[in-house]
């Protein structure tokens, strides 16, 4: 399937939807619909990036791009939201952290107008601990890439 086009007959989720996966909100929610879920696979978040984000008077004045590292957050956002949804019921009560960042690589500026489309693959799972290879791509461009990994928790951190 075209890596842009979206399969309604996959799971995927609304803005309001996300908000019962994972608890970021404004201004940290950095996706606006994650779809093409594949289960324990990999999802695609969608972020309408516009220019009246908090972000952009300051990165930067006259000249607006989005930080880097909104990008790689877009994308744990979305593979957090694809741990949840993979969950199920086993999920509630618990959050996704992040735990790290490798190799990342920052290709292109994205900028106001932009769509964002953060493809997120499971590397791997193992028990609480999910690793993933995102890409994140403007049109048919790589504008970003990383390797990340999460772990599940309880709420309360314990």
């Amino acid at each position: 399937m075209n890596p842009f086009t979206i399969n309604k007959d996959q799971p995927h989720y609304d803005v309001q939807g996300i908000k019962t996966l994972i608890p970021h909100r404004y201004p940290f929610l950095l996706i606006d619909r994650v779809v093409n879920i594949e289960e324990a696979k990999s999802a695609v978040g969608i972020k309408n990036v516009t220019s009246n984000e908090p972000h952009f008077p300051g990165h930067f004045p006259n000249h607006p791009v989005m930080p880097g590292v909104l990008i790689i957050e877009a994308m744990a956002q979305t593979a957090a939201a694809l741990v949840v949804h993979t969950m199920g019921d086993e999920a509630k009560g618990k959050v996704v952290y992040f735990m790290s960042v490798d190799e990342a690589k920052f290709r292109k500026p994205v900028v106001p107008g932009d769509v964002l489309r953060l493809h997120c693959t499971v590397d791997r799972s193992r028990g609480n601990v999910w690793r993933f290879n995102g890409v994140a791509m403007v049109e048919e461009h790589k504008v970003a890439e990383a390797l990340f990994s999460a772990m599940i928790m309880n709420e309360s951190g314990a």
